[in-house]
């Protein structure tokens, strides 16, 4: 499973990319609101900050919601740099830009997707990425896991391309349930990668190892 990295920050991407495990970064308005980047110029600048220092794809959303502004958008950011995949809403307008961009050779994110039906409407559209938002179907009290495998398996049947981008991931065992329902990618902030790296048993172990090399 790939590990993509869910933020804006420059800094935390950085300490993802050393670990050696980081194989791309997904951003919304949000994130780049929140790392204080605003203005059509300084947030094609961060995309390409981000570009430079990561080898993988990095997901830029799209602000428009109609079908010419989705495509000048999304042109202009597939211009920024070879790695830019452009993230575009499941509306009906998302769609239909989608299939236009997959017609000529830009590579999309379909964001914001909450059941299978969606997921085969992007697959279908020809989108590189389906991003199912787990922390947000389980806060309906639905079982994003459950959605997550039942995407696999229509996939698998129909031998779609389209990968599975788990998002919405919350926590590190997040990261392990979407990796065993047949998630493809997942993107996460920095805290659940490195929660991976927490068990109670490591800690102790390593502990009596420290003590017992204090002996020799």
């Amino acid at each position: 499973m790939k590990f993509f990295i869910d933020t804006a920050n420059l800094a935390q991407i950085r300490e993802a990319n050393q670990l050696g495990i980081l194989d791309g970064v997904t951003t919304n308005p949000s994130l780049m609101a929140k790392e204080g980047i605003r203005g059509k110029e300084a947030i094609e600048k961060h995309y390409l900050d981000i570009c430079e220092m990561v080898d993988g794809d990095v997901s830029a959303e799209v602000l428009s919601t109609d079908f010419d502004g989705m495509v000048a958008e999304g042109k202009r950011l597939a211009a920024i740099h070879p790695n830019i995949v452009v993230k575009v809403p499941m509306i009906r307008e998302g769609v239909k830009a989608i299939r236009w961009f997959t017609n000529n050779g830009i590579r999309t994110n379909c964001t914001l997707v909450f059941s299978a039906g969606q997921a085969i409407l992007a697959a279908k559209a020809g989108a590189s990425y389906v991003s199912p938002f787990i922390g947000r179907i389980d806060d309906g009290n639905w079982d994003g896991m459950e959605l997550i495998s039942q995407i696999a398996h229509i996939y698998n049947i129909q031998e779609f391309r389209t990968e599975i981008l788990a998002a919405s991931i919350r926590s590190a065992l997040h990261i392990v349930k979407a990796a065993e329902a047949g998630a493809h990618v997942c993107t996460c902030p920095l805290d659940s990668i490195l929660g991976l790296l927490k068990h109670p048993l490591t800690d102790i172990g390593l502990a009596k190892f420290l003590e017992d090399a204090k002996k020799m």
